[in-house]
């Protein structure tokens, strides 16, 4: 019963006709040899046993190639590519298992041997190829049928070739065209389907062919292209679709032919990040690695990208249940064979921080855990302090006493000329790990960056609810901007970092160019389907308390080179004296246990002393003390 089912598989009758022909050919390439004159065998085998030889050498060979990973219908020039390679190597094989094992003459076998791969090579090829066509020939012409969404694919390169091919083979759609800037497509056709025109042609062309749908299959276009894109879309009045990207296919639910709408991340994001994966696994494999606020945006990623790199443990500490259980059930479900702990608890919790850093001794510590919303941290000025300064000095201190080999503060933009308490104690916390790493073997490394693409409580999930309510849509300033990044980009570059620094270092990541935030909300606004200012009103509200119009990623006391990573800049650290730090991180755990917010301000303001100033980056059009990023001609 098991037999049948398995020779009902069609790759099981892919298996039996390809050895069939194996032999086929060996007996006409001895048929040849002979000059037409059948005399059984080739070496000093009989038929039965020479047979098998050739079926177990040339099949193994066949199979090493990776040949039946794919499907006739599908065949194409790499499969004979692989039939070339493996008749070739087939032959050698055959020929030194005759010569060496039972004593054939090479003169004997050569001349079959020479034959055999040609003779292989039309016997399995043209059959898949033949299939091949005979199947494209019976793909019903979709254009005209009644019913299917009428579409139009943007993009006559590969991608859009295999979409449209896809798409006609399950029968999903009608595609009645395709659109490409490409000059020397005009007038062309493929599988068929005519290039109609140019992308810009889009609002024309759909009207004229009726078109209802457009699928955006351009996976190299970058995300100024995707602007220009939408923006055509969205004045031809049809629905559109992309294609996944890699961070989407990473989603074991999300299948390669599935289409999705257009994210905020494909006009936002940026170039693909090219990674040196080699050092940032060779520093995290078989490594216990630790990431506190594991539950959280960056947090969960971070643990998300270091179970890929085969860490011996990893330890996921995070004060939030619900955030913790997510990425607990996330991590059991994905990565079984991972080896990994997760602790609920406060890393201002001195006993918590011992216990958990004494008890798993990691070798690396990520420290993402922090308080992060700038208006409430405004008004809670203890729990920032307590949390983002002494949390870390908590867990900082851990880390030298047990050994641990290196510390990964994560830290932000606005810790520059900070206008907010937020800023400001995470400006401090940069700074104590700085000083720690002149007294510590271990190095203890800052990465700094700005706003991250949805991440909990930013501003792309607040202006998403807002447009869901109808809106208004609120920004606090037409001018304010802001740099962003993608959660997994940002998650890749920390990592890379990591392995780069070797202690002591301020890491900035290359955050591009800052984006406007009514861009980005009339750019959501259009996503949802709306217009900005006539469905959905944008309502100004007037900078927050703290707020500047931009950020900074440079302070102007803080030289920076490139490094080796073209997406990472090193910030040369201000000095910080010692002595005056301790004395008063020792004042502030007082006022913490106190809850003096008075004198915890007072010691803010001495150790940041920026913060007092009113920042002149918070007035229109005074961009003076924003230090820019002067990036190598070669950068983009």
């Amino acid at each position: 019963m098991n037999v049948l089912r398995i020779l009902r598989h069609p790759r099981a009758a892919v298996v039996v006709h390809d050895l069939i022909m194996v032999v086929v050919a060996w007996l006409a390439a001895g048929w040849i040899v002979n000059l037409g004159q059948m005399s059984g065998t080739i070496g000093p085998l009989p038929l039965f046993a020479e047979a098998l030889l050739i079926l177990a050498a040339q099949g193994l060979v066949l199979w090493s190639t990776g040949l039946y990973k794919g499907l006739w219908r599908f065949a194409s020039f790499p499969d004979l590519w692989n039939i070339v390679r493996a008749s070739v190597v087939g032959a050698i094989l055959i020929i030194s298992v005759l010569t060496i094992f039972y004593g054939a003459g090479v003169r004997e076998v050569l001349p079959a041997a020479l034959v055999y791969p040609g003779i292989l090579f039309l016997a399995l090829g043209l059959p898949r190829m033949c299939y091949r066509f005979w199947k494209d020939g019976r793909l019903p012409d979709t254009s005209k049928t009644p019913g299917l969404k009428r579409t139009l694919v943007l993009g006559a390169g590969r991608s859009g070739a295999l979409r449209e091919r896809e798409l006609r083979h399950r029968g999903a759609s009608a595609v009645v065209g395709f659109l490409d800037d490409d000059e020397r497509l005009r007038g062309a056709q493929v599988h068929g389907v005519p290039v109609l025109g140019t992308i810009d042609e889009l609002p024309r062309v759909s009207r004229e062919v009726g078109a209802d749908m457009a699928i955006i299959a351009m996976p190299s276009a970058n995300n100024q292209q995707m602007q220009r894109i939408v923006e055509i879309c969205e004045k031809s009045d049809v629905e559109f679709r992309t294609l996944p990207t890699l961070n989407d296919l990473g989603n074991k639910a999300t299948r390669i032919d599935d289409l999705k709408r257009v994210a905020i991340d494909d006009l936002l994001g940026r170039e693909p990040v090219s990674l040196v994966w080699d050092s940032i696994r060779d520093g995290l494999a078989g490594k216990r690695v630790m990431v506190t606020g594991g539950g959280g945006s960056i947090g969960s990623e971070l643990c998300r990208q270091i179970a890929r790199l085969n860490p011996v443990e990893l330890i996921v500490v995070d004060n939030s249940e619900y955030a913790l259980y997510r990425i607990d059930h996330e991590l059991q479900t994905e990565f079984q064979d991972l080896i990994f702990y997760s602790v609920l608890g406060d890393i201002c919790d001195s006993a918590t921080v011992e216990k958990v850093v004494g008890e798993y001794q990691p070798d690396m510590i990520f420290h993402a855990a922090a308080y992060k919303h700038l208006p409430i941290l405004q008004t809670q000025i203890r729990e920032a302090f307590r949390n983002n300064v002494l949390g870390t000095r908590r867990l900082g201190e851990a880390a030298e006493r047990h050994g641990v080999g290196t510390f990964v503060l994560i830290s932000t933009d606005k810790a520059v000329n900070p206008a907010n308490i937020m800023g400001a104690t995470k400006r401090v916390a940069e700074m104590y790990c700085q000083n720690m790493n002149a007294r510590s073997n271990t190095r203890y490394i800052t990465v700094r960056f700005g706003n991250v693409l949805n991440s909990n409580g930013s501003v792309v999930p607040l202006f998403k609810e807002q447009i869901a309510k109808g809106g208004p849509v609120t920004v606090t300033h037409p001018e304010i901007s802001r740099y962003f990044m993608t959660i997994a980009e940002a998650s890749q570059l920390i990592m890379q970092a990591a392995v780069l620094g070797s202690g002591g270092e301020i890491y900035v990541l290359d955050m591009g160019e800052p984006v406007k935030i009514t861009y980005l909300a009339e750019q959501l606004i259009r996503l949802s389907g709306k217009v900005p200012g006539r469905d959905i009103q944008i309502v100004y509200t007037g900078l927050r308390p703290g707020e500047k119009l931009f950020e900074e990623l440079f302070h102007e006391l803080e030289p920076y080179d490139t490094t080796q990573h073209e997406k990472i800049f090193l910030a040369h650290p201000r000095p910080a004296d010692w002595d005056e730090l301790s004395q008063e991180l020792r004042a502030a755990e007082l006022a913490v246990k106190r809850y003096d917010t008075r004198r915890l301000k007072d010691i803010l303001l001495r150790l940041v002393p920026e913060l007092a100033k009113t920042p002149i980056s918070t007035r229109p059009g005074a961009a003076a003390d924003v230090v820019p990023l002067n990036r190598p001609a070669n950068h983009k």
